[in-house]
């Protein structure tokens, strides 16, 4: 299924939902002006794919609602998650560094979504042009990058029962006890480079143990030292 683009949409609604987002929120008006000119909105569907590994990739996109993940499959048929990008995100931007022209991976929408695509090569010019852009850019890319080598080594110094329990512990808010999965248990468990049979596994033993209920969507926590304990 091809994505719908929104015709006509305006450069104002554009222009505020750049500015909505980290990276660009310090941009002066004609840079986000320029940007929005070669720019356009696109809706998706729940599960709908936005592309392909291997296609020709000539954007980058902000998330302005909802939730993409960037996914590769192995030999044996099986998605790996690489990267869940959500609200006021980009992705795809690390491209324009290198001479890669094509998407590494392939992305497709966890929920109902809209995005912003950016056209790549204007936005090159636009770096060329600007130290400062540089360096926010960069900035991004290297939060990003030292998330992903938290999540590396969190995933190969971590047994299945850790993973679950750390990421449940993560999402508890400090000061209430429950707390309601954003993600289906199936793409928790690709993120946790597990099975699902695994994860529910997992989930279904620390019930047992009186550590968490679970209630559909809704995760209830009663023994936090114990939860915290287990994730190491």
């Amino acid at each position: 299924m091809t994505p719908t683009e929104s015709e006509g949409a305006h450069s104002v609604d554009l222009i505020a939902s750049l500015r909505d987002a980290p990276l660009f929120s310090r941009l002066a008006d004609e840079q986000l002006m320029r940007i929005a000119r070669h720019a356009r909105r696109i809706h998706l569907d729940e599960g709908q794919t936005l592309f392909q590994q291997g296609e020709p990739a000539a954007s980058f996109y902000l998330v302005c609602r909802g939730r993409v993940k960037l996914f590769r499959m192995s030999p044996d048929g099986n998605e790996k998650i690489i990267e869940i990008i959500r609200e006021k995100r980009v992705f795809a931007e690390a491209l324009m560094f290198n001479d890669q022209d094509r998407y590494p991976v392939s992305a497709a929408a966890l929920s109902a979504s809209e995005l912003i695509a950016i056209n790549s090569a204007d936005f090159a010019t636009m770096l060329h042009e600007s130290v400062d852009i540089c360096f926010m850019l960069l900035g991004d890319l290297s939060q990003r990058l030292h998330g992903l080598i938290r999540e590396i080594d969190d995933l190969s110094l971590r047994t299945g029962a850790s993973r679950v329990a750390f990421y449940l512990y993560t999402h508890l808010p400090e000061k209430h006890d429950s707390f309601l999965l954003d993600l289906s248990k199936s793409v928790i468990a690709a993120r946790l480079s597990i099975k699902p049979e695994t994860f529910s596994r997992i989930v279904r033993n620390l019930s047992e143990k009186g550590i968490i209920t679970v209630q559909g969507r809704k995760i209830s926590v009663h023994k936090r030292k114990a939860l915290r304990d287990i994730a190491g």
